[in-house]
């Protein structure tokens, strides 16, 4: 389904009833994909069987996979206000947000952007911001001097060609399995290379979040190789006692992948507790 926001042509695509067996409203699980560039394939069909508790929720971020809009409107703000006029415009009222990798940054500007939105957050994998040096020594005890001379490349003097290089050598350390699943992926690497050369060097939202008053699940991989374990830690502490800090041993970026089991059972405990 698409829906104009902001001059963009938004696709978004629902999994789930709103209504339960009593005709009762249930809750709205809102779903940030990672990139930017890449689409909601990421995410799927792994969050689909959360139509079990919820109606789902996705929708490729503009600029994304099957959305439109102008490289000039590919910031962090309005990312954020797409999901809020989407969630308005769709009757959505205090949905659960997850978001994974560069879609925990969207749900974090969202979140002190647009206060009283969310209900809960799970930020999964994902930095308020960008540790250059702990990135690349991940990447480097992970994958040897190749991979940490193509994350310092990438994220230092973003290019096509440096994206490339860094998707042959360091995509294969996201996960313990072996790279991101790609396989029905639509990416676009215009957007990731200009988030990555521009918002994303200077980006620090963490005296921002000690905003957050809703409920906020933390999620790392102890073997992430692009948002390392300092990155979760550091938003944990921006957000304080209204944060829960998980780290899974043995899992890279998007513990869902590596952990599918463990992962789940935490969330699904979280979003369904009081």
């Amino acid at each position: 389904m698409r829906i104009e926001i902001g001059g963009a042509d938004i696709f978004f695509d629902v999994v789930g009833s709103g209504l339960d067996a009593d005709m009762q409203p249930r809750p709205t699980l809102v779903m940030l994909h990672g990139g930017p560039g890449y689409d909601q394939s990421t995410l799927r069909p792994h969050f689909d069987v959360y139509a079990d508790i919820a109606q789902v929720v996705y929708l490729d971020h503009r600029g994304c996979g099957r959305s439109g809009g102008a490289p000039e409107t590919w910031t962090l703000d309005r990312w954020a206000d797409d999901v809020a006029e989407l969630c308005a415009r769709l009757g959505i009222a205090r949905p659960w947000v997850l978001g994974q990798s560069f879609g925990g940054m969207v749900a974090m500007r969202l979140a002190t952007r647009h206060p009283g939105l969310a209900s809960k957050l799970v930020l999964s994998s994902t930095a308020a911001k960008f540790e250059l040096e702990e990135t690349v020594r991940m990447a480097g005890s992970l994958g040897g001097p190749e991979a940490a001379a193509a994350a310092r490349q990438l994220f230092t003097a973003p290019s096509a060609e440096a994206y490339a290089n860094y998707a042959r050598v360091c995509l294969p350390l996201y996960t313990r399995g072996g790279s991101v699943t790609r396989a029905h992926a639509i990416h676009k690497p215009e957007v990731t290379v200009h988030f990555f050369d521009g918002e994303m060097r200077d980006m620090d939202m963490r005296a921002d979040l000690a905003a957050v008053e809703v409920p906020t699940l933390v999620l790392g991989g102890a073997l992430d190789p692009v948002t390392p374990v300092l990155c979760s830690e550091e938003i944990a502490a921006a957000i304080g006692d209204n944060a829960d800090l998980r780290i899974f041993e043995g899992c890279g970026h998007g513990v869902y992948r590596d952990d599918p089991a463990g992962a789940d059972a935490v969330i699904r405990a979280f979003l369904q507790g009081a």
